[in-house]
C-alpha cells in the first residue's frame, strides 16, 4: 500500500473510533469491575469492522479496563460485549485476556478483514475457517554451506519458506497437568456447525458505497485453515507459500492469537473474516483502501446472522 493510502486510511479510523467513543452511554471508568452477565464477545481489530455492530447494539453501556472500551448490550437478540482487539497478535492476545478476566464470556466471536490466501477466493468473500495457526512462529535459520541448520529442540511440522522454519508452540490449559505442543488452535465445532445454517441465504455486498464493483457477488466459504503473524503480507511468493504448506484459505493479524487465548481458557471461538485484498494475489497495487469498508460490512452482515443461530 503506498503511504499516503496508509495514512489516508489511519486519519479514517481515527474519526470512526471517535465516533465510536460517542455512541453509548459510558459506566463509570475503572479498572477493577466485573460483569457476570453471560456474554457473547463480539471482537474486530478496526474501528470500521466494528462500527456497523456497535450501531446496531441495544440498551448499550461502556465499560472501560486498561484504556480498552467494552461496550455490553443486547445485539440480534444476545446479550454481548463489543470491543476492539488492535492490531496485530500482541494487541490481539493481550485485549482478549483482559475481556475475559473482567466480563462472563460464554463464546467469541472475531470479526473483520483479512487477506485471501485461496486463489479459489476473491475480494469481498467471507471465510469462517475451522482451525487457526501462527506462521511467523518461526525459526530464522542459520545458513551453512547453501543450506539451512536447524535448531534441534524445536518441532517443525511444515516446509521452511527460505530461512523461515514454522515451528509448533508449547502451550498452557486451564485444567491441564502438563504443557502441550501444537501448532493449529481449533475453532468450537458446534459453533461451527450454527455458521453453516445461518449463513444459507445470506446476500453480501458487491459494491463499495463509492460505486466500485467486484466482478461478481462474493460468497460465504465454511472450513479451511486460516493463518496469522504480526505482518502485512502483500507478496505473491509468499501468499502461495502460506497456501501450498498450510492449506490455508485467509491469512490475518490476529485470528490466532484470540484462538489462543481461547483455547486456554476453554471459551468457545469462532473467526468471520471478509477479504479485502489478496496478500499480493494481484498483480496491479494492493486494493485494501478501496474495498477495506465493504469487506467490513460483509463480515458484519454474516456475525449478525450467526449471533441471530446462536441459542439465547
Amino acid at each position: 500500500m503506498k503511504l499516503h493510502a496508509f495514512r489516508s486510511m489511519a486519519v479514517r479510523l481515527a474519526v470512526v473510533s471517535a465516533g465510536l467513543a460517542s455512541a453509548v452511554s459510558p459506566a463509570a471508568a475503572h479498572d477493577d469491575f466485573r460483569d457476570d452477565t453471560r456474554r457473547i464477545a463480539v471482537v474486530s481489530a478496526y474501528a470500521p469492522e466494528m462500527s456497523i455492530l456497535r450501531s446496531a447494539l441495544r440498551s448499550a453501556v461502556v465499560h472501560e479496563a486498561n484504556g480498552v472500551e467494552f461496550a455490553t448490550g443486547e445485539l440480534e437478540g444476545r446479550d454481548v460485549v463489543l470491543f476492539l482487539s488492535g492490531v496485530s497478535i500482541v494487541n490481539a492476545a493481550m485485549t482478549m485476556q483482559l475481556a475475559l478476566d473482567h466480563f462472563e464470556i460464554g463464546q467469541i466471536v472475531f470479526s473483520g478483514i483479512a487477506g485471501g490466501v485461496d486463489p479459489a477466493l476473491d475480494i469481498g468473500d467471507v471465510v469462517i475457517a475451522d482451525r487457526w495457526g501462527q506462521y511467523l512462529e518461526t525459526l530464522f535459520a542459520r545458513e551453512v554451506d547453501d543450506d539451512w541448520s536447524k535448531v534441534p529442540f524445536f518441532d517443525y511440522p511444515f516446509a521452511n519458506f527460505g530461512m523461515m522454519f514454522p515451528r509448533s508452540l508449547t502451550v498452557l490449559r486451564s485444567g491441564a497437568d502438563t504443557p502441550e505442543t501444537r501448532f493449529w488452535f481449533p475453532v468450537d465445532e458446534p459453533m461451527l456447525d450454527r455458521a453453516r445454517a445461518a449463513v444459507d441465504g445470506v446476500v453480501l455486498d458487491r459494491c463499495t458505497a463509492e460505486h466500485a464493483c467486484l466482478p461478481r457477488t462474493p460468497r460465504i466459504v465454511v472450513g479451511g485453515a486460516g493463518v496469522s503473524g504480526g505482518a502485512f503480507v502483500d507478496n505473491a511468493a509468499f501468499r502461495a507459500y502460506t497456501f501450498e504448506t498450510f492449506g490455508a484459505r485467509v491469512l490475518d493479524m490476529e485470528s490466532a492469537a484470540v484462538a489462543h487465548v481461547a483455547w486456554s481458557n476453554r471459551v468457545p471461538f469462532i473467526a468471520v473474516r471478509s477479504l479485502a485484498d489478496l496478500a499480493g494475489g494481484r498483480e496491479r497495487e494492493n486494493e485494501l483502501e478501496v474495498f477495506f469498508q465493504l469487506a467490513a460490512d460483509n463480515a458484519a452482515t454474516v456475525v449478525r446472522a450467526l449471533l441471530r443461530a446462536m441459542p439465547e
